[in-house]
């Protein structure tokens, strides 16, 4: 059996995308694994499985290369609002996505028939804390922030000075964090501007994370260095953030791009 699949990316970020209301898939898991290895797969940082839901218009299921499953990727779920219209699965401009973090609204910003950018309402972020790493890798201390899925946000002088490939996996294995954690290292340019590099739980060093960008905007603010609008520079590119503060929602805003559509085989 061949199965349809796009491959997209939001900000270099890239998954496979699969409607699974078309074509499904069992152990998803394990074709996470074989389809995101470079050589001799497809390529990509995961697996994306758009379904349907009885609580929103449309569900989403993200598997990192790994196999571990997320609960929430922001770059993602800007990619999906763009296939759910594109490939005509919708024509709505506002879509609820049901995710394992709970229920996403997508905003389609659409011209000539095309989705430019999407703004997301992230939900609000929780758990915000400073924590003590007591000198793990040789860093003190950082920003815990919960998007849904886990964040430690570390600020740094020099962003080049940091070895993220060998940080991160330190990190993200840290005690403090059983259940792993996605590591952001951030250094505020100005009130307003963030450069990010991040290291993301089970799929290593990615060219960027839409909910690491909104954890790293909500440390900065709560460690009083930005205010409610920040926008964060990563490896792929820009995305804006706004929130308003505690117990307020948080919008995120970014592209989302077709890389190109496939076929692959199912071998069981």
């Amino acid at each position: 059996m061949k199965i349809e699949f796009a491959k997209m990316h939001g900000l270099g970020n890239d998954y496979i995308y699969v409607n699974t209301m078309k074509y499904p898939l069992t152990n998803p898991e394990e074709k996470s694994i074989a389809w995101s290895r470079p050589h001799t797969g497809i390529g990509s940082d995961g697996l994306v499985l758009i379904g349907d839901s009885d609580k929103a218009d449309f569900s989403m299921r993200i598997f990192n290369a790994d196999g571990s499953e997320a609960k929430m990727c922001g770059n993602a779920s800007r990619c999906i609002g763009k296939y759910l219209y594109e490939y005509g699965l919708t024509t709505k401009t506002d879509i609820l996505l049901d995710t394992l973090s709970g229920i996403k609204e997508l905003h389609l910003q659409v011209k000539e028939g095309k989705v430019e950018s999407v703004r997301v309402d992230m939900g609000i972020p929780a758990d915000i804390h400073w924590v003590d790493l007591g000198g793990a890798y040789p860093f003190r201390k950082g920003v815990a922030v919960s998007m849904g899925n886990p964040h430690l946000v570390i600020f740094v002088d020099k962003m080049e000075e940091i070895a993220l490939a060998e940080a991160g996996p330190v990190l993200e294995r840290h005690p403090l964090f059983p259940d792993r954690v996605n590591v952001e290292f951030a250094q505020v340019l100005d009130k307003e501007n963030i450069r990010m590099r991040v290291w993301e739980r089970g799929s290593g060093v990615t060219q960027a994370c839409g909910t690491g960008a909104c954890a790293t905007a909500v440390a900065a603010a709560f460690s009083g260095q930005c205010g409610s609008y920040a926008t964060v520079c990563m490896d792929g590119g820009d995305l804006t953030i706004d929130w308003a503060g505690e117990g307020q929602h948080l919008y995120m805003t970014g592209p989302a791009v077709k890389v190109f559509d496939g076929t692959i085989e199912l071998k069981e």
